[in-house]
C-alpha cells in the first residue's frame, strides 16, 4: 500500500510540474523579421537561456532554395510569451555536400577566424569544389585569396555579414577570386559559428527591442490622428460652396419666374390687339 501512495504522489507532482510550464514562442532575430521558428515549454524564463533552436533558412525566410541550410539560434532571454534569439551559426546538410562532391573532382576546405567591427568572432568554413583535380600548390592559393575574400566580408557588424554568408554573397566573391586559378563547379560557406561575442551582445543587436511592425502600428495611429487634425478645418470651405451652390440656384429660380411674367404680358398685348 505504501508503494501504491508514493506512486500515485510522484504522479500527482509530475502533473503539477507540467501544469506550472508555460508555452514560449521562439522568435528569429530581427535580421530575419522575427520570424516564428518553433515553441517551447518552461516554468521558469531563466531556465530558456542558452537553449539553441534550430531550423531551416526556408523556414525562417519561406525560401524554398534554401531548406539544405541548418540554422542555429541562442534564446538570450523572453519578451513577455516570446523567446528572443541570437544567430548562433548555420550549417549545411551532409547530404548537399555529397551531392556536390563526386569523382574526379576535389573539395579544398577553409577555416578562418573574422572579427566584425561590433566585437564579435566568428568562424567560416568555405568550401570550394573543383571540376578536376588539383594540385598542393593551386590548393595554398585559393585558400590564401578565400581568407582574403573573409577578411574583407569582416568589415561590416554582424548582423551584415550574417546576412552576406546566408544569402551567398561571400561564396560569390570566392568563385570570382578562385576561379582565375583553375575552373570550379560550386562553391559554399559550408559551416558558421560565433565563437565569442561582446559583453554587451544583446544591447548592440537589439534583442529586447519591439517588432517593427508595432512601431510601424504606432507610427500609422499617429498619422491617422494627424490627418484627422488636418481634415476638420477643411470642413469650412465646404459649406461655403454649397452656400454658393444654393444663391446660385435661388438666383436662376428667381430669373425664371421674370421670364414667365414676361412671356404673359406678351400673350396679353398680342391678343388685345387681336381683339380689336
Amino acid at each position: 500500500m505504501a508503494k501504491k501512495r508514493s506512486a500515485r504522489q510522484a504522479a500527482r507532482t509530475s502533473a503539477d510540474k507540467w501544469q506550472e510550464k508555460q508555452w514560449y514562442t521562439i522568435r528569429a532575430p530581427a535580421i530575419f523579421n522575427d520570424a516564428e521558428i518553433g515553441e517551447t515549454l518552461a516554468d521558469e524564463e531563466e531556465k530558456l537561456e542558452d537553449r539553441v533552436a534550430e531550423a531551416t533558412l526556408q523556414d525562417v525566410t519561406g525560401d524554398f532554395s534554401k531548406q539544405h541550410v541548418k540554422c542555429y539560434f541562442r534564446i538570450r532571454g523572453t519578451r513577455g510569451t516570446d523567446a528572443v534569439t541570437t544567430f548562433d551559426g548555420h550549417d549545411l546538410t551532409s547530404d548537399y555536400v555529397r551531392r556536390l562532391v563526386r569523382r574526379s573532382h576535389s573539395k579544398i576546405d577553409v577555416v578562418h577566424d573574422v572579427t566584425t567591427s561590433d566585437g564579435f568572432t566568428v568562424r567560416l568554413k568555405p568550401m570550394i569544389v573543383s571540376e578536376r583535380r588539383t594540385q598542393e600548390a593551386q590548393r595554398k592559393e585559393i585558400r590564401k585569396r578565400a581568407r582574403e575574400v573573409c577578411e574583407e566580408a569582416s568589415n561590416t557588424d554582424f548582423s551584415d555579414l550574417v546576412l552576406n554568408v546566408l544569402e551567398g554573397d561571400v561564396a560569390k566573391e570566392i568563385y570570382e577570386q578562385a576561379r582565375l586559378i583553375l575552373p570550379l563547379k560550386r562553391v559554399e560557406v559550408r559551416k558558421s559559428e560565433v565563437v565569442s561575442e561582446p559583453e554587451d551582445a544583446t544591447e548592440t543587436l537589439d534583442v529586447f527591442a519591439p517588432p517593427e511592425d508595432e512601431e510601424d502600428e504606432e507610427t500609422e495611429e499617429a498619422d491617422e490622428a494627424e490627418d484627422v487634425d488636418e481634415d476638420e478645418p477643411a470642413e469650412e470651405p465646404e459649406e461655403a460652396e454649397e452656400t454658393d451652390e444654393g444663391e446660385e440656384t435661388e438666383e436662376a429660380a428667381e430669373n425664371e419666374d421674370e421670364a414667365e411674367e414676361v412671356d404673359e404680358d406678351l400673350v396679353d398685348d398680342v391678343s388685345d390687339e387681336l381683339e380689336g
